[in-house]
């Protein structure tokens, strides 16, 4: 079944988005619905240059732009690209969505689209952290800013579930994120999760530090919105502020240049480790179906890495293992 990728989503569209759908469709020959407004698209990229690709250009006349308020440029403009490629899933024509634009807006659009799975209260963005021992994925990183305790259990229900499926992790090990490990700690939300989760089935492992995020203690760390999305902001600051200043220190002799020399290979590894384009998007968990969301920079590594993760959660038909796991616990 095809792909839907929104041509508009990236701080460059659609130039990434161009060549991701053909880099992908040539390796997989997948179909593409590449959609977003027909002249923006061919001005980068001639019919005759994805003729023999299953690659079909979908007009989409609105787009949402930058600096617009997600939600109200979204409802304002009801032909954006996310509207009508996650149209195109909602029919059946598309098996997923993928966009690198506004996440609000992405949220926004697929539950007026797509809507939540039955006995979902709040659906979670959904993000993959890098640790020492691989991934661990994190929610929610910014959709629920106010959270109740089973809003958070949902969360770690499904985090637990993407982290089986998609990660490949049997019994995957489930942290709640607080300002200490023991039992009792936090504020009113986390304590009342605590005592959820604890009776959830669920392989919980107990409270979790942030430092304890990024040494591969958990495989899923639940949050609400607002601390999740602070947590993600700092650790991506903290992250740049390392880089820089590692890259200043390399270049600031003719010894450490020698020594950056040297030590090249290693930082090839962890440059390869840190890649965020090597993860590409992450699910939007809890709409009933597969809409995905990468990071506005995303280039077309990002967005062909986004696709490849869309279409394995088709094949593994992740949405119907969502509803019936959720059915089977909550109902």
């Amino acid at each position: 079944m095809a792909i839907v990728l929104d041509a508009m989503g990236s701080d460059d569209f659609p130039k990434p988005e161009i060549e991701a759908a053909i880099q992908f469709s040539t390796q997989t020959r997948e179909k593409i619905f590449l959609v977003g407004h027909r002249d923006i698209i061919y001005q980068h990229v001639s019919e005759n240059d994805l003729s023999g690709l299953p690659i079909e250009v979908i007009h989409a006349e609105d787009i949402l732009e930058m600096g617009e308020k997600a939600v109200k440029s979204a409802q304002l403009k009801p032909n954006n690209s996310m509207a009508v490629g996650l149209q195109l899933v909602k029919e059946g024509a598309a098996g997923g969505f993928i966009t690198a634009g506004n996440t609000g807006a992405a949220m926004f659009n697929s539950l007026r689209k797509l809507g939540r799975i039955q006995n979902v209260a709040r659906p979670a963005l959904t993000t993959l952290f890098p640790t020492r021992s691989g991934f661990c994925v994190v929610l929610d990183i910014g959709a629920n800013s106010d959270c109740r305790p089973e809003y958070l259990q949902q969360f770690a229900m499904m985090g637990s579930i993407y982290a089986e499926k998609m990660q490949k992790i049997s019994a995957p090990r489930v942290g709640l994120l607080n300002n200490g490990e023991e039992a009792g700690k936090g504020n009113e939300l986390a304590r009342n999760t605590y005592t959820l989760l604890e009776s959830s089935g669920l392989n919980f492992i107990g409270n979790v530090e942030a430092k304890d995020v990024f040494a591969g203690k958990a495989d899923v760390v639940v949050t609400d919105g607002f601390t999740g999305n602070v947590f993600l902001k700092t650790s991506e600051a903290a992250a740049k502020m390392m880089s820089d200043l590692l890259k200043e220190s390399l270049l600031s002799s003719l010894k450490t240049k020698i020594g950056a020399l040297l030590a090249k290979d290693a930082f090839k590894i962890l440059k390869v480790k840190m890649d965020p384009n090597a993860i590409g998007a992450a699910p939007l968990l809890g709409i009933d179906g597969l809409s995905f969301v990468g990071h506005g920079r995303s280039n077309s590594t990002a967005l062909f890495n986004g696709m490849k993760l869309v279409k394995e959660a088709m094949d593994i038909q992740l949405v119907s293992i969502l509803r019936e796991t959720i059915q089977e616990k909550l109902s």
